[in-house]
């Protein structure tokens, strides 16, 4: 891959009654854990609205590896498979990395928290997400929606909004939420 190619990502994300279940569905399946359930704060940035109003997205995250910067371009849909490039990296010193975003004239525009249980099946990455508005299990890569069939989740019913749209819809019926996605 060139430089500024970046990769496709390829996903369904669906609302979960219980990460339990899907958990042990995942054990029957023989789906590998690869990390275990952990923090993760996200720091959204945006300037003057572009990145929003371009439906792309720049976010430095923060959990038990360590700290990424990512950008995702807008999203297309190949049937219920929300695709979008990504291009991503890891950075040894978020504050630095922080002032660098600034000084390009970037502000902190959000902020959400999760806790994040990561297994692999195949070729897809199976996220079991514990949020402040609920649970969440993502499947990314090729064949994310033959395993997410496997795990009885219907495509057709996978949620198309990313966890900004997800909580900016639930304050629009809980005025009352903090500004961020944090757990209390």
């Amino acid at each position: 891959m060139s430089a500024g190619e970046g990769t496709q990502e390829r996903e369904l994300k669906f609302r979960c009654q219980g990460l339990d279940e899907l958990r042990d569905r995942l054990i029957e399946l023989q789906a590998e854990r690869i990390a275990a359930s952990a923090f993760e704060e996200n720091v959204i940035f945006d300037r003057k609205s572009e990145l929003e109003k371009a439906d792309s997205l720049l976010r430095l995250r923060l959990d038990a590896r360590g700290a990424r910067l990512t950008f995702k371009g807008p999203a297309t849909f190949e049937g219920d498979l929300k695709v979008r490039t990504e291009h991503e990296i890891t950075v040894d010193e978020p504050d630095a990395a922080r002032a660098i975003i600034e000084s390009l004239g970037y502000e902190r525009v959000s902020g959400y928290q999760k806790y994040r249980e990561e297994w692999r099946l195949g070729g897809v990455i199976i996220a079991l997400d514990h949020t402040p508005i609920g649970d969440f299990a993502e499947f990314e890569g090729d064949g994310a929606e033959k395993v997410a069939r496997r795990c009885q989740f219907d495509p057709e019913t996978a949620e198309r909004r990313n966890y900004l749209k997800l909580y900016k819809d639930y304050r629009d019926e809980h005025p009352e939420a903090p500004a961020d996605m944090v757990f209390p």
